[in-house]
């Protein structure tokens, strides 16, 4: 970062601010009578106000010079000009100008104390009521509730937009709440470390062996496995990573996970052969999915008595023969309440699911189709004929629970979805509590066929559901495994079959999709893929720049998506007098660029070219900007034709989509693909990551890196293990 740099003053004017976010443009003016525009995150600020600024200097391209805040220390007006000019310009709601001026000459230096602590004393005053007085000393307390949880946090250096947010979870109470509980500060919301909140705690003089601390780091240890896949944890290894954690002893841990459990926020049930650990709402979604299934499983009505000649109808209006396996897959819709449909790129998954919606057409049902992202929902739709496909988040009408901070579903047992039959895409990539939350929404016989492929990635979400699914034995599944002539053509599906298989792709470029450009040093690799995507592909292939996805491994390192996206931004979508800018952090967001929504947010407000108004954009979207508000306050993001504007306190929410991991990529197909194959953290180098990074791409696909690590990729198989109930409970009728 910069070297900061240090302004002391008075607040002199506003020239914005946001009371919703905190973002501020203000002029401040030094002892030396000099006049500077500091922005940044400084709630309620007034005219009166004394500021200490730590910042960056930088250049608004409107605004000329201004200092970016980073850290700073405010102070109240002292004397009786200073608290009137604070007062006046309508930072306590009820107090204009002269009633400012009447206030001050009464009270003077004593004014704020009064305010705050006395405001009965302003009823002396014409025409200040009772509740009048009570109201300004509401409005006034809160502009000092805000203050000093600012203040709190600033203590251990937490940023002031925090105070903000904790203010809206928990309104005029946020500073006592945190002070009793600060590892409230750690829960997904906040997104503070664990460490950060027990030193705050420790600071508080909560023991290092109360229950309160102990407690908070059992669910801290659930809550981050769950980040990490896992719908439970064993018992044993639960405790032992509570006991890491806060380097206790293990009859402490043992106790808290107890008392807990006697209090029911964790569920601790024997699954097989372990003693599982769930967090309660996990436990829930899992035996809610498996209920809901063998409701759906045990109403299967056998319709297939005329199935073989409609088959051949759809054959015929759609001009194609089925090979076996599809044959038998859309018979088995017909006859069963659900199915499951796997195979690998090239095996005829589209043409089975298009002959499944015919014949489920022909027999008078109203289908659905659905995927988890929106890209994967639009190339459903495309593929199906047009039939609208559509996001399970909006399908089921996803809303967020201020009151429990989580989100829930319109479509629910008391108002189930209008279909007879619900057909999931890329189901590998649904977790257990989205995937309880669609049964959840189906009537009884409603039909279900669950589309994917099994060897791509799991979920990034908790459980390992479309695998838990396929090997329980207990849904009908059909295995596509015949690779069709036409799809053999291409390199990219014959190389993605053989890492699936055990063997590295061919690296020879004799072929007509699939190239390999062999780098053996990071700067290399990251050098060749900028000039692919800046100027070789387009200027030899035809193919525009936004065409063209990178995927690495990995966020870290030099390969990483990190650095490949700011030097992508750089070549792609360089600085220009006519592009606006706004900075977050290290980040640079422009007018052009290519980005992608990090996290799940429920009240993004977007619209439609047609008008349509929605809420809710969802971790994965990718969109481009398209507008950045000349003072920097808010950017306007297009995400495939629906535009939604982003504050500033929503930045954190966005990144760069130049280049992306492969996880994020999962879902989603792309015209051209550009891998950049480094050696990275052990857990990233395995079959699944190489397998799901060549099946994204639909016409080109470039690996460009080292040959040993890509070898090492397509040899290694080890898969993660995640702790989940599903397959168990399924085997066993529970």
């Amino acid at each position: 970062m910069d070297e900061l740099c240090c302004l002391d003053g008075t607040v002199h004017s506003l020239i914005f601010q946001n009371a919703e976010n905190g973002y501020t443009v203000l002029r401040l003016v030094t002892e030396e009578g000099e006049l500077h525009t500091v922005v940044g995150c400084i709630p309620c600020v007034a005219p009166g106000e004394h500021l200490t600024v730590n910042g960056v200097w930088e250049t608004h391209p409107q605004h000329g010079e201004q200092l970016k805040a980073v850290e700073l220390e405010r102070r109240l007006p002292e004397d009786a000009d200073e608290i009137f000019n604070y007062l006046s310009s309508g930072v306590c709601k009820g107090v204009g100008p002269a009633t400012a001026r009447a206030i001050v000459d009464r009270f003077g230096v004593r004014t704020l104390d009064v305010l705050e602590q006395e405001p009965e004393k302003l009823t002396c005053l014409r025409g200040i009521t009772e509740k009048k007085a009570q109201q300004i000393g509401g409005s006034f307390r809160q502009q000092m509730g805000l203050r000093r949880l600012m203040a709190f946090l600033a203590q251990y250096e937490l940023p002031p937009a925090l105070a903000i947010l904790l203010r809206k979870l928990y309104g005029d109470a946020a500073l006592d709440a945190v002070r009793a509980n600060p590892y409230l500060l750690s829960a997904d919301e906040c997104g503070v470390s664990f460490s950060a909140t027990d030193e705050i705690a420790m600071s508080l003089g909560i023991a290092a062996d109360s229950d309160e601390r102990l407690q908070a780091a059992v669910i801290f240890e659930l809550n981050h496995n769950e980040n990490n896949g896992h719908v439970f944890l064993p018992r044993d290894k639960l405790v032992a990573a509570t006991v890491q954690l806060l380097n206790c002893d293990g009859d402490l841990a043992e106790k808290a996970l107890d008392d807990l459990c006697a209090r029911g926020a964790v569920v601790q049930e024997q699954v097989a052969n372990v003693t599982a650990c769930y967090l309660r709402r996990l436990w829930a979604a899992e035996v809610s999915a498996v209920a809901r299934l063998w409701v759906l499983l045990s109403a299967d009505a056998d319709q297939g008595r005329q199935v073989d000649r409609v088959i051949a109808e759809i054959e015929k209006a759609q001009g194609i023969t089925y090979a076996d396996q599809q044959r038998q897959a859309v018979a088995l819709a017909a006859r069963t309440g659900v199915l499951i449909l796997t195979g690998g790129p090239g095996t005829g998954k589209t043409t089975t699911v298009r002959g499944i919606v015919a014949l489920f057409q022909r027999m008078g049902l109203d289908v659905m189709l659905a995927a988890p992202t929106g890209r994967a929902a639009m190339r459903m739709s495309e593929l199906c004929g047009g039939l609208e496909a559509q996001t399970i988040h909006r399908l089921l009408g996803v809303t967020w629970n201020e009151t429990t901070r989580e989100t829930s579903f319109t479509k629910c047992e008391k108002e189930p979805l209008e279909a007879d039959a619900v057909i999931v895409d890329e189901m590998s990539m649904v977790d257990v509590s989205l995937f309880a939350a669609l049964l959840r929404a189906l009537r009884p016989g409603t039909r279900l066929v669950l589309v994917g492929d099994a060897d791509q990635l799991p979920s990034v979400g908790a459980g390992n559901v479309f695998s838990d699914l396929i090997r329980s034995k207990k849904v009908e599944t059909v295995f596509l495994r015949e690779v069709f002539r036409q799809a053999e053509q291409s390199a990219i599906i014959r190389n993605a079959h053989a890492v699936n298989l055990g063997q590295p792709p061919r690296f020879v470029n004799d072929q007509n999709d699939f190239f390999f450009m062999c780098r053996r040093s990071a700067d290399r690799a990251v050098s060749t893929v900028v000039d692919l995507c800046k100027t070789r592909l387009p200027e030899k292939m035809g193919i525009p720049a936004d065409q063209i996805q990178v995927l690495s491994p990995t966020r870290k390192g030099e390969s990483g998506t990190e650095s490949l996206n700011r030097l992508l931004q750089s070549a792609l979508n360089p600085p220009a007098p006519d592009k606006r800018q706004r900075q977050w952090g290290e980040k640079v967001f422009r007018e052009g660029d290519r980005i992608m929504q990090t996290r799940n947010d429920y009240d993004v407000v977007w619209q439609r070219s047609d008008g349509i108004v929605g809420t809710g954009i969802f971790n994965g979207d990718v969109g481009r900007v398209v507008q950045i508000d000349p003072s920097g306050e808010w950017l306007q993001v297009n995400f495939d034709d629906r535009v939604s504007t982003y504050t500033a306190d929503q930045l954190s929410e966005i990144d760069l989509a130049y280049a992306m991991t492969v996880h994020k990529a999962q879902g989603s197909e792309y015209r051209a693909v550009i891998l950049a194959a480094m050696s990275a953290a052990p857990a990233l180098m395995v079959r699944g990551v190489l397998y799901t990074a060549l099946t994204r791409a639909r016409e080109l696909l470039i690996v460009v890196g080292d040959d040993s690590a890509v070898t090492a990729m397509a040899e290694n198989d080890r898969r993660q293990r995640r702790y989940s109930g599903l397959k168990w409970r399924l085997c066993n009728g529970s």
